[in-house]
């Protein structure tokens, strides 16, 4: 925020108030004398046009207590006292910090603002929130009275005017923040610097906690699947249908080599199941299996992430550095999920790995060799990011060496009823209930439903099914969905434009948008084969104002 007034003209429209009077004024030849009284002293003026600058205008007051403004024709137009421009000044500095105020009152954000002595000017409601210490205790205080010298960015760019955007930060051992630092010059010095912070330890942690959960339970899967009769991998992927029989087959013939797959399908519809058995199918036993979704990790910490980074590699980073993903997977299987939601720049970087199967961690000089395998997958349409520049071509033909298409659920209607007891008996058997009988109707509505979330969605009803089903008995009524409902809504018993033309029909205004807002979402949903993520991109909306439609207009 700055001081945006540019002339004496503009000074005396804005807040002056009255000018001093032009009749006090006496002009002797080109000298312009200023008289507060009859038979005062003269007091010498200062004439200047009044269309010079602010600077200039404060500049002639270090000489003169009084100011002439000249017009265009040399015509003294108005006088300017020294003490009408100190609280002109005063009160435009009031105003600044009273917009200043509101602004960092306003903001939720952690900003803190020290001055050249380190002092602390400004701590927000934000910053008392992230570092629990109050406005009122480290204000006008050393900020290192509070906090580790070496662990303060803030310090680094007050002293050295280094600038950071974004950057990963951890000024404690249980707090995780993305900063961002800039100094404050006033003529060519730095007089402080300002700093705000995102927490960010809960994405952190969660993703820990995820990939975790994620390596533990292919863990736990492995360990199970040593008390099988079957030791066949893909003996998890359920169906007969030949859509999925010739996925299976292909993925097989994968199994032989270690060539770089690319799962292509929709979500919830297999993809990590297949990779999984890729994996088991082709590698020793012990052999790692690490998933990342690339779509769940913030783009500031992608990079340490896959590469891992060496010990002192930014502040407060762990004094023994960590290992990255990519060197987790060493003789095993990298499962890059979502891969259509990596960052531009992380692209680049993966080409030259799966190029050369050579890394560096971040903030490390030692080129690291790697061997293994990428399965990548995506439910996005690599070919349309590619046209839109969201994608890399080498990187997409370099993925692309083998590619599995699964089949979404509706493609595969005759494995309803095999997944359906798949999962009754694993969910029966999860909480202690025994389900013995299930109704003709319940497995016709699951057989004429669309199945827009694919095996995810059936797996997530089949639970709810179990958990009502208190008897054993599952009716129809514990469904979320009812096909024939849904028909019914879909065909809305409405006339058609040309029948109420004749019968000089009138439908009320928000019925008739509805009728075609219906029309539109069904027919961009079929072109996009109920893929709802790439409906909502290719219509213009947010996925949650999609669903939201969907529901309200009976199409969900």
């Amino acid at each position: 925020m700055g001081f945006t007034i540019q002339s004496a003209k503009e000074i005396l429209k804005s807040s002056l108030g009255k000018p001093a009077a032009v009749k006090n004024l006496i002009q002797r030849n080109e000298d312009f004398f200023y008289q507060t009284a009859e038979n005062a002293a003269l007091i010498p003026c200062k004439a200047v046009n009044e269309d010079v600058s602010t600077e200039s205008l404060i500049q002639a007051f270090k000489h003169h207590s009084v100011i002439v403004l000249l017009d265009q024709n040399k015509q003294p137009s108005a006088c300017i006292t020294a003490a009408q421009m100190i609280d002109f000044l005063y009160n435009t500095y009031r105003q600044l910090h009273a917009f200043y105020d509101t602004i960092i009152n306003t903001s939720d954000a952690s900003v803190t603002v020290i001055d050249a002595n380190e002092r602390v000017r400004t701590w927000t409601k934000g910053a008392e929130k992230i570092f629990s210490v109050q406005e009122e205790e480290i204000l006008g205080h050393p900020i290192t009275k509070f906090f580790d010298r070496s662990k303060l960015e803030i310090l680094q760019t007050l002293h050295t005017g280094k600038r950071i955007h974004g950057q990963y930060h951890q000024p404690r051992s249980d707090l995780f923040v993305l900063i961002n630092s800039n100094p404050v010059y006033y003529k060519n010095r730095i007089i402080g610097a300002v700093v705000s912070e995102t927490d960010i330890t809960n994405q952190v942690l969660l993703n820990e906690k995820l990939f975790n959960m994620s390596h533990e339970v292919h863990r736990l899967e492995q360990e199970v699947a040593r008390y099988k009769h079957s030791q066949d991998p893909f003996y998890i992927i359920k169906g007969k249908s030949s859509a999925i029989q010739t996925t299976i087959e292909l993925a097989r013939k994968v199994c032989t080599v270690k060539s770089t797959v690319l799962i292509l399908g929709e979500s919830g519809a297999g993809k990590e199941v297949f990779a999984k058995a890729i994996h088991d199918a082709s590698e020793e036993p012990n052999a790692p299996f690490i998933s990342i979704n690339c779509g769940a990790i913030p783009p500031s910490l992608f990079e340490s992430e896959l590469f891992g980074y060496e010990r002192g590699a930014f502040s407060g980073a762990d004094y023994k550095g960590k290992k990255g993903k990519i060197e987790l997977a060493k003789g095993g299987t990298l499962f890059l999920d979502e891969i259509g939601e990596m960052p531009l720049d992380m692209q680049v970087k993966l080409l030259r790995v799966l190029q050369e199967r050579k890394y560096y961690r971040v903030g490390g000089e030692k080129e690291i060799d790697i061997d293994f395998r990428v399965i990548a997958a995506t439910n996005r349409n690599l070919h349309e990011l590619m046209r839109e520049g969201k994608f890399r071509e080498d990187l997409y033909y370099r993925l692309n060496v083998v590619t599995l298409n699964i089949p979404p659920l509706r493609e595969r209607y005759e494995d309803i009823i095999e997944l359906t007891h798949y999962f009754l008996n694993e969910f029966s058997q999860r909480y202690g209930r025994p389900i013995h009988e299930i109704s003709p109707e319940v497995l016709q509505e699951m057989l004429q439903y669309e199945w827009p979330g694919n095996i995810r969605e059936l797996r997530n009803i089949v639970e709810r099914l179990v958990v009502f089903a208190t008897d054993g008995v599952i009716r129809k009524e514990y469904l979320l969905f009812s096909a024939s409902r849904t028909a019914a809504l879909n065909n809305q018993l409405l006339p058609s434009i040309e029948s109420q033309e004749k019968q000089h029909i009138i439908l009320s205004l928000q019925e008739e948008m509805d009728r075609h807002e219906r029309k539109i979402l069904q027919r961009a949903l079929k072109i996009v084969n109920g893929n709802k993520l790439e409906c909502a991109k290719r219509l213009g909306i947010t996925r949650a104002t999609l669903y939201n439609r969907l529901k309200r207009l009976g199409l969900d």
